[in-house]
């Protein structure tokens, strides 16, 4: 058995622009490249979790959700652009991130999806309520909660990990594309 160095561990994240109708109109008014982001805990994808569509037929239900290129809103939207970066993270950060998702997987029905925040943060205003997150939100959340050192804007948008020194750009186009 291989053993792993403390900082071995990869952790991922995904910025994506799916062309439905509200990522149209949030690029349009933002003037931003990715309207959605995710983190992943496995370079597959797998383990990819976020707040968007519950339902890829209903943008108007969002929620947590567990991602996945082939399933979901991504399967549905097929010529869905990304980026995806990966970030060194001790063990204890990467074992940190996993609990705090997991326990979001096992409560998702107590999570909703912060509309309101989401679009009051393209007018830099920030509108936070408990159990209400919107893509970028969790993500920090997420990485904040697990002691991650990294600087993200108090009002962090999905193109603002463009901007995270220490992540590293893997790859660029097609999300079908991807591995």
């Amino acid at each position: 058995m291989v053993m792993q160095d403390v900082n071995d561990y990869k952790i991922y994240i995904i910025l994506t622009y799916t062309g439905t109708i509200l990522s149209f109109i949030i690029k349009l008014f933002t003037k931003a490249k990715y309207t959605h982001a995710s983190i992943s805990l496995d370079e597959n994808l797998n383990k990819m979790y976020s707040f968007g569509r519950i339902n890829p037929y209903n943008p108007f239900v969002g929620g947590f959700v567990h991602e996945g290129i082939n399933k979901g809103t991504f399967k549905r939207f097929k010529n869905t652009h990304c980026q995806i970066y990966y970030l060194n993270v001790t063990m204890n950060e990467y074992k940190e991130i996993e609990n705090i998702t997991n326990n979001f997987l096992d409560n998702q029905d107590k999570y909703k999806f912060n509309v309101l925040g989401m679009f009051l943060t393209h007018l830099n205003i920030k509108y936070k309520r408990d159990k209400y997150y919107y893509c970028s939100e969790f993500v920090k959340y997420v990485l904040e909660n697990a002691k991650v050192n990294i600087e993200l804007p108090n009002i962090t948008k999905p193109n603002d990990f463009q901007d995270v020194k220490e992540l590293k750009l893997v790859y660029k186009g097609k999300l079908k594309a991807y591995r």
